[in-house]
């Protein structure tokens, strides 16, 4: 390598993290965002955000471009841009001399879409593509943006996809050829936290097995299925058990009447979970039970309980959930057969022994989804 080769191969950039939605709600684009932005500004490098309306100042650089409108799309809420003013755009693009714009996909032509147009032609433009379709909708609507935005996918260096399901998708849906690199986690975080519960711990013998489902309470993140399988379990073990719903959304007066109809002792809804109290949640619990049944092209909250929890992780086998679990799929169930999930909470409630070998299996797996790893592959991709 020539001495001027290796200069630019370390040579800190100048990046602009481009996402349509606000950066004020923890999301999973929203987390990869924040967390990707923290450790390229660690390692030197300077971080701009492009958002749609965003309030939050802890963040250094932050440009709200437009503002945005919510709605549900793919079962999940996110922000859809409005049109982003070509003036504040280009002073942005004329003030800083960006090295690279990141942009995450799929993107409104409104906002992100604005930004790629008028990058500098000495602006590399790279892409990451976050989702797998929920609903005919959603597929559809990839589609057609992938055909109006054809000739301006042109203009990536490259695209990045969170998992290979995700990659098949983005190759379908707007013809691009992504390399996949997952969605990086600040994996330490959570291995502190359970290392921390398992410093003295030592479970009472008379202790009821504490589960713990943390996601938004909506029909396809599964906590409806998770109830419905505990109180199947009941007749499969004798083993009592104590059940932590945490997270918000539509379906929790319908799942609270559930708990009241089966007779469900033990069943606490906590609400909404700050993302500062997550990982100690998470190493708490001798069950974590994220029985997603669709939709997801990575597991975030899957890496961050395999990081956490003292005990297993069962994940809904899901192609985003499998590619996170790989190695681990006998932790895997289709949380749509209420029996085959019973009988897997029966076998790890009854079994101490067995949660606590999954625990330590867990750590390593979470590992290859840390942010320094995640964090130098997405730059050599900017490299590149």
């Amino acid at each position: 390598m020539s001495a001027d080769a290796g200069a630019t191969a370390t040579m800190p950039l100048t990046v602009g993290l481009v996402i349509d939605d606000s950066l004020d709600r923890p999301d999973g684009v929203q987390q990869h965002v924040l967390t990707l932005g923290e450790w390229l500004s660690g390692q030197g490098h300077t971080v701009h955000y492009l958002t749609s309306t965003t309030v939050r100042t802890d963040r250094p650089r932050m440009h709200s471009l437009a503002k945005n409108l919510r709605l549900r799309f793919n079962g999940n809420r996110l922000g859809i841009p409005l049109p982003a003013p070509a003036r504040g755009v280009e002073a942005l693009l004329d003030e800083v001399d960006f090295d690279v714009l990141h942009v995450n996909m799929p993107y409104s032509p409104l906002l992100a879409g604005r930004v790629v147009s008028r990058a500098r032609a000495g602006t590399a433009v790279v892409g990451t593509f976050h989702i797998l379709p929920w609903t005919w909708l959603t597929r559809w609507g990839a589609r057609g943006l992938g055909l109006v935005q054809r000739r301006q996918l042109r203009r990536f260096s490259r695209v990045i996809a969170v998992s290979t399901p995700a990659a098949a998708f983005a190759a379908e849906a707007l013809g691009v050829d992504p390399v996949v690199i997952g969605n990086p986690v600040d994996v330490t975080r959570f291995t502190r936290a359970r290392d921390a519960e398992l410093d003295g711990w030592q479970p009472a013998e008379d202790a009821p097995v504490r589960i713990v489902f943390l996601g938004r309470l909506v029909e396809r993140k599964g906590a409806g299925e998770l109830l419905r399988a505990v109180a199947r379990a009941r007749s499969l073990t004798q083993v009592p058990v104590e059940v932590v719903i945490g997270g918000n959304g539509p379906l929790r007066d319908e799942l609270e009447a559930f708990v009241r109809t089966a007779g469900l002792d033990g069943v606490e809804f906590i609400g909404f979970v700050d993302e500062a109290d997550k990982a100690a949640l998470l190493a708490g619990a001798d069950v974590v039970a994220l029985p997603s049944t669709g939709g997801e092209s990575f597991g975030i909250s899957v890496v961050e309980a395999l990081a956490a929890s003292r005990g297993v992780v069962l994940a809904g086998d899901n192609p985003g959930y499998r590619t996170v679990m790989e190695g681990l799929e006998d932790q895997l169930v289709d949380a749509t057969d209420t029996e085959a999930f019973a009988a897997l909470l029966a076998r790890y409630v009854g079994d101490a022994a067995a949660r606590a070998a999954a625990s330590a299996r867990q750590v390593e797996h979470a590992g290859r989804f840390d942010v320094d790893v995640i964090g130098a592959q997405v730059v050599e991709v900017y490299r590149a």
